[in-house]
Parts: C-alpha cells; structure tokens; sequence
C-alpha cells in the first residue's frame, strides 16, 4: 500500500487504477474474494471495499422519504437496498487478510462511527469517503483524524460544499488528501460529465484530483487522465458476470485489463511538460527538404534557380537558406546530387 500511495502523490508515475467491488459481490464472501482476485490479475492497483451494513446506512421504514422513486434501484425501499447490497461487518477482517495474501492493497469506505473504529481495528491504510457522506463534516473529520490519507467523491456538492469538506479535512490533520470528481448518476451518462471541472477544482484545492467513472464508456476516463487526474475509480465485476446492483457501469474480467492499458496510453500520450520530439520522431528529419544541385555548377557562378532546387532529402542547405544563397558565388565545383555546405558559399 505504501507504493501504491506513493505512486497517487507522484506525478511522474502514471495513475493508480481502484477496482471498486461495492455490490456485485451480490451477499457471497467467495465472490467477494473472486473479485478481489479478479482486480490483482487483471492490473488493478488498488481494490476497494465497502463497510457498511444496512444499521449503518438508513432504518427499516416504508414511509415515502425512505423509498427510490427513479433510477435504475427504483421500487426499492433503502432498507431492502442496503440489506441486498451489504458487505458486512463480519467479512470486512476476511477480505482484507484475503487482498493481502494475494498482494493486492486493499482499503474501504465507511459509512458511520461503527465502520470507521472497525477499518481502525484491521488497519486499513487509506480511507474513502463517498459522495453522500462528503457533507457530514463529524464524520469527514473523525476520518481524517486517524491520520492516514483519505479520499474525498465529490459527486452531488457545489464548489461551496466541497470546500468546507476540503477545509474539514485539513483542519482535522488530513496530508494526503485525494478530491476525485464525480458524477453521482448510475450509470452517469456522456451529457452529465463537465471534465472542466477538474480544471477548476485542481486550481482551488492544493491536493491531489481524481475520477470516479461510473459510465459506460472508457473515453470518459481517458479524457480525466489528459486533465491530470492521479486516481481513477472504476466498478468492477467478474468476466461474463449478469447480476449485481452495480452491474450496469462495472467493467467485466477482462475489460479491467483493457481499461488500465487504456489508463497508461493515455498518460503516456501526455508525453512531458516542455515542448518535446523523441529521437525516434527525429530520424525523419532526413525526409525534410534541402538545397540541391541540379545542374552542374563551376567555381564562381551564381546559384540560382537553374541550377539548384529546394527538394528532399534534408542532408544539404536547409531549405530555409534559399533567399540566402540565391545571388550568391560557388567557391567550388558542383555535380548534379551534391549537397551544399553553407561554409562554402
């Protein structure tokens, strides 16, 4: 994990991947595990959990307030969405020994008071916290309390919002801190994105700036990354997987490993800073034009436009010195084919 985190806070190193496994592990710990699995083989850097029961998130109540009235969970009560989407307290130690074995740094979002003192207990070294938490200022700053680096959704808050939970967090001891920005639509689509507020929020907010994509399209990622995004955030789901809560805008098996490829040629592509040509780029400098001779020439006649010619290849006088040499007397003799030196004019 400490790699991993070193890599966010670098900006030299290309951006870490977060397999977010949420609910399609759909209430079995062995899927649970395969996904876990499924994001160590397919090139995700992190993988990501949530700890929460449905005591934690909302009460058992039918009143209209406590139902999803549109949206691809409409019909439920959030009681029942909870409950069916779970990871529960009792797996939270399991996985988390699981990620480990296989070498994969795991951490969590916690939802309330009892999810964050049990991430503690089993020592997560990173901490989320998601968009409809963001605004819950006790428990932004219980959070960063611990003293470990935190990621912050920002999907659903103005810029006012975001700035009092940036504000919290700092003010609570956070040093690393991560903003990711986000759309809170399920799944988000291509109109909802506005990419330009990345620029905006890496401007206002001295940290790190991330993505969480839940779209259906890899463009959309690909772009965050050419604004400069350290972290990408993505739902993923087991190869040919149909059910899930979130199955609609998770990546599949396979797709994981297509979408982090994706990830680093786009920020490769970036390319440095400065102004910039490879050297591979510049072994074609040769095909560049230059000043030939294309009649043979004696010692003290005038170049002119009877006798050399601006054309490729670019081992002459470049083709930028032609207003130069025009008028001007040979030193030497010329065949037809010989380069020009400008020495020799």
């Amino acid at each position: 994990m400490k790699e991993i985190i070193k890599k966010i806070f670098d900006k030299n190193s290309p951006p870490v991947l977060i397999a977010e496994i949420s609910a399609n592990h759909t209430g079995s710990i062995k899927r649970a595990k395969k996904l876990i699995y499924t994001a160590k083989k397919y090139g995700a850097d992190l993988v990501k959990l949530q700890t929460y029961e449905p005591k934690n998130m909302t009460i058992d109540s039918s009143r209209n307030d406590f139902k999803v009235k549109d949206g691809i969970w409409k019909g439920y009560k959030l009681w029942d969405l909870y409950k069916e989407a779970q990871t529960p307290l009792k797996w939270q130690k399991e996985l988390f020994e699981y990620a480990k074995k296989i070498n994969i740094p795991c951490f969590s979002t916690p939802y309330d008071d009892e999810g964050v003192e049990l991430l503690k207990k089993i020592k997560s070294k990173l901490y989320k916290i998601s968009s409809f938490e963001m605004k819950d200022s006790y428990l932004v700053k219980k959070i960063c309390k611990i003293g470990k680096p935190v990621i912050i959704s920002t999907g659903l808050s103005n810029l006012n919002e975001i700035n009092e939970a940036y504000k919290t967090a700092k003010k609570a001891g956070c040093k690393k801190l991560v903003l990711l920005y986000c759309v809170s639509s399920y799944p988000a689509k291509n109109e909802d994105f506005n990419l330009n507020n990345i620029d905006v929020l890496k401007k206002k907010f001295k940290c790190e700036i991330g993505f969480s994509d839940h779209s259906t399209d890899n463009t959309v990622a690909m772009l965050a990354i050419s604004k400069g995004v350290r972290v990408i955030e993505k739902h993923i789901a087991l190869d040919n997987q149909k059910k899930g809560l979130d199955i609609e805008f998770s990546i599949k098996g396979k797709q994981i490993k297509k979408f982090k490829e994706d990830m680093i040629k786009a920020w490769t592509l970036l390319g440095k800073k400065n102004f910039y040509r490879t050297v591979n780029e510049l072994k074609n400098v040769k095909f560049q034009r230059s000043i030939y001779v294309i009649k043979n020439i004696k010692k003290g006649d005038k170049f002119s436009i009877k006798n050399i010619k601006r054309i490729r290849p670019g081992f002459s006088l470049p083709a930028n010195k032609w207003g130069y040499i025009l008028g001007k007397k040979s030193k030497k003799n010329y065949s037809i084919g010989s380069r020009i030196k400008l020495n020799e004019l």
